[in-house]
């Protein structure tokens, strides 16, 4: 496991007049897929809570003191993400942890941040279970920035009936992932409560690169629309071998879309449509995107995990800032306290679930003359 600790600043600050020499910094943790499946999704997340905490350091930081981000590579694994948790919360002693995206690792480390007393931000996990137990018991110390799969099921389902008029649809998912298997849920339910029919529902595994076989079943199932509620290298391939078996139907995915997904998918990415959490062209994220081309030296391709490690940043500052201290446990009260908020991409108010509350989602299509997702409609599930 791949260490990196991001004194942010800390030393240029430290040598200025904005902090003093013995001022103690305040340690937040940060756990990101940098290496693995995931790897554009974790870099995109690190750069864009450097770029925040630069921002916070560079203006006085927070209750007078400096930010400071130790940050561990969980490389996709959950074994990794696990003991990553363990050595932020056991030896770090940081106040709080941001990150990763992946549901499956965010659930598999919950019971080291509840019983660490620390809170955790997850920035793109979806699955209901990232906040609440099997009971429908709430996590304590765990929250999401990020809407759910229930919800984003809801909004595939919604979008394929009434937006396109689908009335039969296959789909296609991920059986290894906890991500994949909830979106695939409640996108079924939805649609069959509208009136829908699912006509195939074929299954993969993470590590696999050829679906001819599961796509050629849904193509010769009569649907009128296929559903692809997974992420990763898995979804461009997808997309791409559809296209090159003379499948013309739309797609509509999750959230997984990434704009990595040019370089595999090229423009057989056309005609399809994927929920997104913000809009990319949004001018209100224009000065982010800048400042992020800025840093990194290259575009951000992955533009919805960047905003929301971004503002998870800021949320958490807000929350220290309530708490008018940086124990955990008394930011954790500030953070389940959140009310209307307003950060880059949205104004935060948390559910009693650790939820965002009545969250829009944004339908993105796909345009392969300009080779990016554009903003299509705004839904928000009936």
């Amino acid at each position: 496991m791949k260490k990196l600790i991001f004194a942010l600043l800390c030393v240029s600050l430290f040598a200025s007049s904005a902090f003093s020499a013995d001022v103690k910094p305040i340690k937040i943790g940060e756990i990101a897929t940098v290496t693995g499946d995931f790897a554009a999704y974790g870099v995109a997340e690190v750069e864009s809570i450097k770029i925040a905490v630069n921002e916070i350091n560079a203006k006085g930081g927070v209750l007078g003191r400096p930010l400071e981000v130790i940050m561990y590579d969980c490389r996709t694994r959950q074994e990794d993400m696990v003991n990553a948790a363990r050595r932020l919360v056991e030896q770090d002693r940081v106040t709080a942890v941001i990150g990763p995206s992946g549901s499956g690792l965010c659930i598999a480390a919950a019971p080291i941040f509840n019983r660490g007393r620390v809170p955790h931000l997850g920035t793109l996990p979806t699955n209901p279970l990232v906040t609440v137990d099997d009971n429908g018991k709430v996590r304590p110390y765990n929250f999401r920035i990020c809407f759910l799969d229930p919800y984003q099921g809801a909004i595939m389902a919604q979008f394929a009936f009434k937006n396109l008029g689908a009335k039969k649809a296959a789909l296609l998912y991920d059986v290894s992932s906890d991500y994949s298997q909830g979106q695939r849920e409640f996108f079924v339910k939805g649609f069959k409560e509208l009136g829908g029919e699912l006509v195939a529902d074929e299954g993969f595994r993470g590590e696999d690169v050829d679906f001819r076989s599961q796509l050629t079943n849904m193509k010769d199932s009569g649907a009128d629309v296929f559903i692809f509620p997974f992420m990763g290298k898995s979804l461009p391939l997808a997309v791409k071998q559809a296209r090159e078996l003379g499948i013309e139907l739309p797609i509509v995915g999750g959230d997984g879309y990434g704009d990595f997904m040019w370089e595999i998918s090229g423009e057989t990415l056309r005609n399809t449509y994927w929920v997104s959490h913000v809009d990319r062209y949004d001018p209100t994220l224009a000065g982010f995107f800048d400042d992020y081309l800025k840093s990194a030296g290259t575009e951000c391709q992955e533009f919805m995990n960047a905003v929301m490690a971004y503002d998870c940043v800021y949320w958490l500052k807000d929350a220290i800032e309530r708490a008018g201290t940086d124990d955990p446990v008394k930011v954790r009260d500030a953070l389940e306290q959140t009310k209307d908020l307003q950060l880059l991409h949205c104004v935060l108010t948390m559910d009693e679930f650790h939820n965002p509350k009545d969250k829009d989602g944004v339908m993105l299509k796909c345009d392969e003359t300009q080779k990016k997702s554009l903003f299509f409609v705004k839904i928000r599930p009936e």
